[in-house]
């Protein structure tokens, strides 16, 4: 990732790594709305925050939210060994699973090991590391605490997980980024593949609903203006070599073509940072080797929140002009943080499912952060009706 001030910064220079396009091969989604694709679709159609008012007991900023009131992880992944997960672990393990069961990709003792697994996450489990750090200070001396709590208060805890219950030997990563970290995340798994680390990776993003999350969705929102209630989830998608896919005859959801970075000033009038996402936008359909006429959607990261709403806008429409469809995620998902880069490729993915006409468009996904962090990704997406290779 590059950093620049004033105007815009050069995005991710051409190099090995950033070379050879990924193929996706199967996803899980667990959203507000649900577990799977069908459920998130119907969300962006018709969306509905829940009742989160009796889900904790510390008092939340308002009833509504994007949450998975009813989320038991014991449903999806049975009682043992499950007790001690927090809620961040939980979503991201149940989605995990999801992904490995919607691809062909089959793991054994033959691959495990150039298996991994790379989440991108905010902090962690806010609410797990903000509970352990108060029983330091409130327990009886010597600081009774729970010493099996202490996994769920770092960052990495989920993937840590997810690769122990799996069974993945691979790399595992957790990329801090906020709502930068699927960008992040699948840039950090795409050098990963290209530089023969690994062979396949799971690569998503993770946020839980808790009052720490409310207030701080309250907070963001309040201050830029906005109204977006908080939300939860996760999305994982299996990623591969898309050589490799295609020369085995297997069929792929989408083609990863290219993902862009970059920092520049912070969003405002200005006009730096909407100068700086163009140049990530130009640079990513360059790489990708798409003419801005061939993009059929852009999904944005649009949050309710003018500052970084309409220097968003402008950019795009600086390079794909006002006509393309913008795809807002984020009506259905709520303010899901680190989630919501995740949320909006498998919103894209979820609609080729549902809808073969749109096999082989391509789709721009944007991010980007109040603090001036840009993020753009390409995709050609497919569904499965006609076992499309790619």
């Amino acid at each position: 990732m590059t950093t620049a001030t004033g105007t815009a910064a050069a995005a991710t220079t051409p190099g090995t790594a950033a070379t050879g396009t990924l193929a996706i091969t199967g996803f899980g989604v667990l959203s507000g709305a649900g577990l799977g694709a069908e459920a998130l679709a119907a969300a962006l159609a018709d969306p509905k925050p829940s009742d989160a008012s009796e889900m904790y007991e510390e008092p939340l900023p308002r009833p509504e939210a994007h949450a998975l009131v009813d989320f038991k992880v014991r449903d999806h992944l049975g009682r043992k060994g499950t007790s001690f997960f927090d809620r961040a672990t939980a979503l991201g393990l149940v989605t995990c699973k999801a992904a490995l069961a919607d691809s062909d990709l089959e793991v054994d003792d033959g691959n495990r090991d150039r298996i991994g697994i790379t989440l991108g996450t905010t902090t962690g489990s806010a609410k797990s590391t903000s509970d352990y750090s108060r029983d330091t200070f409130t327990q009886d001396r010597p600081y009774l605490v729970n010493p099996l709590l202490f996994p769920n208060a770092v960052m990495n805890c989920t993937a840590g997980q997810a690769g122990i219950w799996f069974g993945l030997k691979g790399p595992n990563a957790t990329v801090a980024g906020g709502h930068m970290a699927m960008h992040n995340a699948l840039r950090y798994g795409r050098n990963l593949i290209n530089c023969h680390y690994a062979d396949a990776l799971l690569v998503g993003s993770v946020e839980e609903f808790s009052p720490h999350t409310a207030w701080a969705a309250h907070f963001t929102q309040s201050v830029e203006g906005g109204d977006l209630p908080a939300g939860e989830g996760a999305a994982v998608f299996v990623v591969e070599r898309a050589e490799e896919v295609r020369a085995a005859g297997r069929a792929m959801d989408a083609e990863v073509l290219a993902v862009e970075a970059g920092v520049f000033d912070p969003p405002g009038p200005d006009g730096a940072f909407a100068a700086g996402l163009e140049t990530c936008l130009r640079r990513a359909l360059d790489r990708a080797g798409v003419a801005p006429g061939e993009v059929a959607t852009v999904a944005t990261a649009w949050s309710g929140m003018p500052r970084l709403d309409d220097a968003e806008e402008d950019a795009v429409t600086a390079v794909l002009g006002a006509d393309v469809p913008r795809l807002r995620v984020t009506q259905a998902t709520g303010e899901a943080f680190s989630a919501t880069g995740a949320f909006q490729i498998a919103a894209l993915l979820a609609r080729h499912r549902a809808e073969p006409g749109r096999d082989g468009e391509i789709s721009v996904i944007t991010t980007r952060s109040a603090e001036g962090a840009a993020g753009v990704a390409v995709i050609r997406g497919w569904s499965r009706a006609g076992g499309h290779h790619g």
